[in-house]
């Protein structure tokens, strides 16, 4: 849990920079495309080729391509055709993603973990709720694909861990991942990115400095580490504890107005939804 604490609040801040400092300034996908080649000039290095299971470093460059490759580019698109409550509401439904990505994978119905998703779910949806754009369907549909590939690269990358323990340490059997990420990203940039609207300011340069080597290669091994030691519900939960701490940063450090009654009773929620699934596991098993 303290590794998903960690990245909670490392995202938090790192979300409030994209919306301050890069969104509608910087070409998204050069800022995807940076993130990756600094997270992989962190990892790479320490990365281990030999006595590692093949399948497991397919798998694992398949989550980075998904979890990472695919939600970014839609994340950073979406900030053209949303504002940042839009998009942080919208961003709510990954906990269902996670539940039942999980309980498919593993042939079951768990209604516990479920019921917590949902209260997590209904308590960021509370603070984020605000006036939609007229024309938010295109980046309602883009979120919703960045919910689900980061919902399905987080359970797969559990999955793979359980399914291939090694003596090799995690952050040695990690570097695929962005191996995987940069197959999407840098042919999106090819194809797609805008060579006039690179960054041109040392602040714009410094913050994706810091979304590459903190919120991508710390923040990213950190929360799939910490994905693999906690159930799917408690994932599934953590994944909206960053709306209402996303949210007090931009209050205190960017000056926005919040409902902070709707903040209180949301973030309630999202704790009340920890204890849920927690007695759930203490009290009957997942079926």
């Amino acid at each position: 849990m303290g590794y998903l604490i960690f990245v909670t609040l490392l995202w938090a801040l790192s979300f409030n920079l994209i919306g301050a400092h890069l969104a509608g300034q910087v070409d998204s996908y050069f800022a995807v495309l940076t993130r990756v080649l600094l997270a992989a000039a962190v990892f790479l290095p320490l990365t281990r080729w030999r006595g590692v299971e093949p399948r497991f470093m397919a798998g694992v460059a398949l989550v980075g391509a998904l979890q990472f490759g695919v939600t970014y580019i839609c994340l950073y698109l979406s900030f053209n055709l949303l504002s940042v409550a839009e998009i942080l509401l919208f961003t709510v439904l990954t906990p269902l993603h996670v539940t039942l990505i999980d309980d498919a994978l593993e042939r079951r119905f768990n209604p516990w973990a479920l019921l917590a998703a949902a209260i997590a779910v209904i308590g960021a949806g509370l603070i984020r709720y605000d006036q939609l754009s007229s024309d938010f369907l295109g980046g309602f549909l883009l979120m919703q694909l960045a919910n689900f590939t980061f919902a399905a690269g987080q359970v797969g990358y559990r999955q793979l861990a359980r399914r291939y323990p090694s003596a090799i340490p995690l952050h040695r059997r990690f570097g695929y991942f962005f191996l995987g990420a940069l197959v999407v990203v840098l042919p999106a940039w090819l194809a797609l990115g805008d060579p006039d609207r690179l960054p041109s300011t040392d602040l714009q340069w410094g913050v994706l400095l810091w979304m590459g080597v903190l919120a991508t290669a710390l923040g990213q091994f950190c929360w799939n580490k910490g994905a693999t030691q906690v159930d799917a519900g408690t994932l599934a939960v953590m994944n909206n504890l960053s709306v209402p701490v996303g949210l007090v940063l931009n209050l205190v450090f960017w000056g926005s107005h919040a409902d902070l009654l709707l903040l209180v009773v949301g973030g309630g929620l999202i704790v009340a939804s920890l204890k849920v699934n927690g007695l759930s596991r203490r009290k009957l098993p997942t079926v």
